[in-house]
Parts: C-alpha cells; sequence; structure tokens
C-alpha cells in the first residue's frame, strides 16, 4: 500500500505563519511529527506532495522519500491527487491530509478496517461540538456522503470526516477524478460521492488524538499535545546547567544549551540546542527553538518560539512566535479576556472564535518589539515588521509594518527598514 501525503497547500489561513509544514514545534517540523505517525503506523511507501512554494524543503528534508509536485494548486486536492496517483498503479492507497495530526494506530485501524470491503475506509472522529469540517452521513457503519460544513445544529451525524483515506484501487479513484469537471476546489469531494454509490467504504471509528491544523493558534493544543509526548528530562551532555537553575519535571534539552543561574525550566517542556535560558526566566509548558535566548526575568509559558527568538524582561504567554523575532524589555503578550470568555481573532476580514480562553499573539517571521510594548490577546503581527517602544497593539498588524504611537492613537505605514538577520546578532550572544 502506498502513502500519499499532502502538503501542496499554500495556508493562507495560517498567516502571519507561513507553512504549517515546515513550522517547528518540540524541535520537529510539523511534517517530521507526521511522517513519524506514519512510519509507525505501518505506512513505509511514502509518496509526498507539494507546490513550488514549500517542495524543494520538503525534498531536503526527506531527501529519501518520493516527491511530486502538484503544479496548479487551484485544483486543490484533485490536483494533488491527479498529480500523484500514476505512481501508484491499481495499488490500494492511504491519502493523508498534512492538516491532521493523528496517532499512529489509525493507520493499522483503517488498512485492517479496508479489507473487509469493495471500496475502502474513511477515519471518523466523534464530537460533542461543532466543528468547521466535513461530516458523514452513515447506513450502519458504510458511509453514503459527507456534508461539508453544515452549521452549527445542521449536522448530518456526530462523525467528523478526518482525511486518511484508504482507496482499495488507485485507478479507480484516478479515473473518477478525471471524470468530474468541477467549478470549484471540491473535485475529490465529487469524485468520492461517486464511488461512495458503486462501492462500499466504511466508517472507522478513531478515539484517540486529533488535532487539525487551520488556524495559526491550532498550534497550540498541538504544542500540548507533543509535550504531553516528553515524560522524562533528557539533558545533553553537552548543555550548562548551573547548579542554582531548577530544571523541574520531563524536559528535553538540547545540545549547547545554557540554563543561568535562578532560572527555572518546569516540564513538560523542550528547549532546542544553542538556546540560552538567562539568570531569574521562567519557562514552562513550552516549545523554545534552537539559537534562543529567553532573556534576564522573562516568563515563556505555554508558548512556541522557533528559532533565534530573543527576550529580555518579557511575558509571553499562549503565543506562537516566528523565526528571528526579537522582543525589548517590559514587552507583555495580553493572554486572558477580562470578561473570560473565548477570544477571538480575524482571518480574511472573518472574526473567527478561537475557541480559547487562553490566547495571546501570534508573530510572523523577523519581526521587532521595542520596549514597553503590549500586544493585546488574539492579535496577529505579520512578518517584517517593526513596532516602536511603548505601543500598545490592539488589532492585527499586516506584514511589512512600522508601528507607532503619536498623540496616544497607533499608527501603522510602511517598513521601509531591512530587519536584521540572524547572523548580525551573534555577536550579543557571544557575551552571555
Amino acid at each position: 500500500m502506498k502513502t500519499i501525503l499532502l502538503l501542496a497547500g499554500r495556508s493562507t489561513r495560517l498567516w502571519p505563519l507561513t507553512d504549517k509544514t515546515l513550522f517547528p514545534v518540540c524541535g520537529k517540523t510539523l511534517l517530521e511529527h507526521q511522517i513519524a505517525q506514519l512510519k509507525e503506523g505501518g505506512c513505509d511507501d511514502i509518496i509526498l506532495v507539494g507546490g513550488s512554494h514549500n517542495l524543494e524543503d520538503i525534498k531536503s528534508r526527506f531527501p529519501s522519500l518520493k516527491t511530486v509536485e502538484q503544479e496548479d494548486l487551484s485544483l486543490g486536492m484533485r490536483g494533488a491527487l491527479l498529480s500523484a496517483l500514476p505512481e501508484c498503479g491499481k495499488e490500494p492507497v492511504c491519502i493523508v491530509s498534512g492538516n491532521d495530526v493523528i496517532d499512529h494506530a489509525a493507520y493499522s485501524l483503517i488498512r485492517e478496517m479496508s479489507s473487509s470491503v469493495t471500496g475502502g475506509a474513511i477515519l471518523a472522529k466523534e464530537v460533542s461540538t461543532y466543528f468547521p469540517g466535513g461530516y458523514l452521513t452513515v447506513e450502519g457503519n458504510r458511509v453514503t456522503g459527507i456534508v461539508e460544513k453544515p452549521g452549527e445544529g445542521n449536522e448530518p451525524s456526530n462523525l467528523i470526516n478526518i482525511v486518511a483515506h484508504i482507496h482499495n484501487d488507485s485507478s479507480v479513484l484516478l479515473a473518477a477524478l478525471k471524470e468530474v469537471s468541477p467549478k470549484k476546489d471540491d473535485g475529490y469531494e465529487q469524485a468520492l460521492a461517486t464511488l461512495l454509490k458503486d462501492y462500499e467504504y466504511v466508517a472507522v471509528p478513531y478515539e484517540g488524538d486529533w488535532k487539525a491544523v487551520k488556524y495559526p493558534w491550532h498550534f497550540l493544543p498541538l504544542l500540548e499535545l507533543f509535550l504531553s509526548e516528553i515524560t522524562e528530562p533528557v539533558i545533553d551532555p553537552s548543555a550548562d546547567i548551573h547548579p542554582t537553575a531548577v530544571i523541574d519535571g520531563p524536559v528535553i534539552i538540547g545540545p549547547s544549551v545554557k540554563v543561568l543561574p535562578h532560572a527555572t525550566v518546569k516540564g513538560p517542556c523542550f528547549v532546542g540546542a544553542n538556546s540560552i535560558i538567562a539568570n531569574n526566566a521562567l519557562v514552562r509548558n513550552a516549545s523554545i527553538g534552537e539559537n534562543c535566548v529567553v532573556g534576564y526575568n522573562t516568563e515563556v509559558k505555554s508558548s512556541i518560539l522557533a528559532g533565534h527568538v530573543w527576550t529580555h524582561m518579557t511575558y509571553i504567554g499562549d503565543s506562537i512566535v516566528g523565526e528571528n523575532v526579537s522582543f525589548g524589555g517590559g514587552c507583555v503578550t495580553g493572554n486572558l479576556r477580562l470578561d473570560e470568555r473565548t477570544i477571538q481573532s480575524n482571518v480574511k476580514k472573518e472574526t473567527i472564535d478561537s475557541a480559547l480562553t487562553k490566547f495571546g499573539t501570534i508573530i510572523g517571521d523577523n519581526v521587532r518589539i521595542g520596549i514597553q510594548v503590549g500586544i493585546n490577546p488574539g492579535v496577529k503581527i505579520g512578518g517584517e515588521s517593526f513596532i516602536a517602544g511603548g505601543v500598545f497593539v490592539p488589532e492585527d498588524i499586516p506584514s511589512g509594518s512600522f508601528v507607532y504611537s503619536k498623540n496616544g492613537t497607533v499608527q501603522i505605514k510602511e517598513n521601509k527598514e531591512t530587519v536584521p538577520r540572524p547572523n548580525d546578532r551573534a555577536k550579543y550572544k557571544k557575551s552571555m
């Protein structure tokens, strides 16, 4: 059986983050986590489908795996499969979405269930609250259809369609995809609807962990999942831990990490190679990337920092910070509404309820934030931006912005300055 992992989407809803596939959490990209689960679940013959925007990075990370480029991204999932299925002949194929993170046991389960029917198997997650995805219609355990985003109260069942689908004959699926003429990117769904009439597909109930990554804040529950897999402390021999520092609980500390006097790292946590946890800093339930400096008197709580993030006397809570970002002294990310309701965020001019009561900020790559900056809960800051000192940031900031305060009002203009790159800052780290 071949497995096709779909990675070609541009992740536009993920702004200000760029490609979800390559975003690092706990020392691995999301793609590395997914492939590890696939292989542990017995899926060894994997085809990766990417786009021109990410395929070279994917190839460099997994040179031993087959890769296929989806040239026309407007064709959606159908386009990806039209590109990859000719590699499969008449073999069974497992189609997996790059948006979903599931346990390795699910792959063994659907393989077993698909062998007893003519068509294949579809993984189904039982939910108790509305999720804006596809819902299965079933007769017994046979899938009869999929209803996309029916709206709360209109769900045909409580079974969410997880894109871990097995088709017992790749050539049958390929033929169905060629026959449909979709007017939008729902060609796979149309082809599947045809197959569900002619072949038997079973719904495979799945009770394990499932995390869908559609919006950027979805990385926060994903962080919690990956941290739960750290069960004991693992400290690299090259790490330098000061005798007065506290390492409490299951913590992974990478090569050449420094933990300075009176700092605390409370697990579960991950600290990447060459990072510094400075004096009096507190890191808890967090993923710290490589070459970061969690500076003096900083707290990082339930957050993900990618590589080369620098802080000083900063509070970062329930937040996601991209590559090459620095915070001036006294910066604070708000992560809780005064009324303690769930926090909303804007995505493509639409207000989305995150369903999180604790949600700080999301910051893109290459951002500089001045001293004494406050950021409201749920606010996102685009990459290549400067935020001047003393600004309170109440709303999303577009990429490439220069933000400052004038007469108590936030002003936004185009940023014409180049944000320094990590190599420019190496001289500061030598003194620590």
